[in-house]
């Protein structure tokens, strides 16, 4: 009943939490079908990860199948999938740290940057961390054929404590559609349109997980610091999904037909977003987005070909994309997605998320 809870704490009259709680009922029963409803297949580490950088900050549990990633003072760390894919759909229950954690960002995301460098693919979940007794915020964004410069960020606040227990994350991605999916819950969907021509991802991806030190942007603009006599800060990973069509990155071929293996994903369920996934989308949209691109005028004098603008929601945003209520969190996102002693992970660094910066 964690979501009924939260919907008193917003809206606290007595007729108002009971006008809410056959909504907040629905809602946990929607989430709490669609988690077994999903048919997932989870993997050991070794069946389809390996180390990306700082191998000495990851802890593999005894049976391969939890990872944690950790950051001290001496670097971050970071996995790869050991496969690129063709389109697929990629979950993980990650944990984040506790207690403070401004500063730091854990991300868990997709991208094809080591092979196409200056116009490469990219879809993201970033969690941004915060000082004691704030909460983790996050962010999802999308970029193609290096379409840095046309950033697609959403920022949301949590109606959990992520640092508290498991959630799942997931990306579906397919030459269609594109969701993200937290619970299950499907929070955002990207529809791809004509009109997007490169913006839209379709080179093969790899799967990145991260945690790394971001004290130049991650909370209140850089003024919150990654205190390090808090180290060292762990995010777990677990019920490890990659399914797709496997390919090399160059020839972008595979030992399958991803002609088939993809109309399979698509023939998922979690392809499509049912009309009780929609209102949840819809709650979810109403109550915990605080920056949309689409709305953010100053960006984009026309909103992007996918952006499909709601009026409500336009009344609900400024010309800046940001909720009409004060809300002072992030800031520049110049990311530097790197630690030390990686040629590979230094790669990202400046490739995506900058246009965060008018957040």
């Amino acid at each position: 009943m964690e979501l009924y809870h939260h919907f008193l704490l917003l809206h606290p009259s007595a007729s108002t939490r009971i006008s809410l709680l056959p909504l907040a009922i629905c809602l946990l029963l929607f989430i709490t079908s669609k988690a077994s409803a999903f048919n997932r297949t989870t993997i050991r580490f070794d069946e389809g990860y390996s180390p990306l950088f700082s191998d000495f900050n990851i802890d593999r549990s005894p049976d391969d199948k939890t990872v944690r990633l950790l950051l001290n003072r001496i670097s971050g760390s970071g996995i790869i999938s050991s496969d690129y894919y063709n389109y697929g759909f990629f979950s993980a229950r990650i944990k984040l740290p506790t207690d403070y954690t401004a500063g730091i960002v854990v991300a868990f995301y997709t991208s094809n940057i080591d092979t196409w460098e200056k116009n490469h693919d990219e879809l993201d979940f970033e969690f941004l961390g915060n000082v004691n007794g704030q909460p983790w915020r996050f962010q999802t964004n999308m970029y193609g054929g290096g379409s840095t410069s046309r950033g697609r960020e959403e920022r949301y606040r949590f109606w959990f404590d992520p640092s508290k227990e498991f959630h799942q994350y997931s990306i579906f991605w397919s030459p269609k559609n594109i969701i993200f999916y937290v619970d299950d819950v499907p929070i955002r969907e990207i529809v791809h349109h004509r009109a997007m021509g490169g913006d839209y991802p379709s080179k093969p991806m790899s799967l990145y997980a991260t945690i790394w030190d971001a004290s130049s942007w991650a909370t209140n603009g850089g003024k919150e610091k990654v205190d390090y006599k808090y180290e060292p800060f762990a995010s777990e990973f677990k019920d490890l999904v990659l399914e797709g069509c496997r390919v090399d990155p160059l020839e972008q071929i595979s030992s399958t037909n991803c002609t088939d293996r993809i109309a399979r994903l698509i023939a998922q369920e979690y392809a499509t977003i049912t009309p009780e996934g929609r209102k949840a989308m819809k709650w979810f949209h109403e109550r915990y987005v605080y920056y949309s691109y689409c709305y953010d005028n100053l960006r984009y004098n026309v909103p992007l070909p996918e952006c499909v603008i709601v009026p409500s929601e336009r009344e609900r945003f400024r010309d800046t994309g940001r909720l009409r209520e004060k809300m002072r969190f992030g800031g520049s996102n110049k990311r530097h997605r790197r630690g030390r002693n990686s040629r590979r992970r230094s790669r990202h660094s400046a490739a995506s998320g900058k246009d965060a910066a008018a957040l």
